[in-house]
């Protein structure tokens, strides 16, 4: 893996790209004759994303908000959204689209801001999950791979901005971790 940092590769590139089809196949099945929409939460979910929309054989829209609730890698607690949704979806059928669903708390304020817009449904996709974290329990419809609680990188997670661009998931090093925080 050529980094010191990274201990581990946990889901490999193809693994990834088997799921995020079987996942498209899936949401292409149950929004049948829909124009559903994609909510991507920037930064971690964009890659995800892209791939999935490829995946999904339907008419779309797809669009972005931010939000943060980490520091480093240590989550704060409060969540903060950096960039709200720039688009209207009341009676729309959305779909939010999340890197990791980690201890839930980041998931649960963005259901409510999407919730208060009026949406004709709001469903969770996340590539990852990893609910031995789980603070506050959120409904996710289509979960790509539960993972242990291992601070994760790349296919769009990062580590300070860094390592987003791994074709794979892959666990930090702890001494790394630790020796950053």
């Amino acid at each position: 893996m050529g980094n010191d940092s990274i201990s581990k590769a946990l889901i490999t590139a193809e693994d990834i790209q088997v799921k995020v089809r079987q996942i498209g196949d899936q949401i292409s099945r149950d929004y049948a004759g829909m124009h559903p929409v994609l909510v991507g939460v920037l930064n971690g979910a964009l890659i995800f994303m892209a791939d999935l929309m490829r995946e999904i054989d339907l008419p779309l829209e797809a669009y972005m908000m931010a939000a943060s609730s980490y520091d480093g890698y240590e989550s704060t607690g409060t969540v903060e959204i950096i960039k709200p949704l720039e688009a209207s979806i009341t009676g729309r059928h959305v779909i939010l689209v999340e890197d990791i669903v980690d201890t839930g708390i980041t998931l649960d304020s963005l259901l409510e801001s999407l919730q208060s817009e009026g949406p004709a449904s709001l469903e969770i996709c996340a590539l990852l999950d990893k609910k031995s974290r789980r603070q506050v329990e959120v409904p996710i419809k289509y979960v790509g791979f539960e993972i242990p609680d291992e601070f994760v990188v790349g296919y769009g997670l990062d580590y300070n901005q860094q390592y987003r661009n791994l074709p794979y998931v892959a666990s930090m090093n702890a001494a790394a971790v630790n020796a950053a925080g």
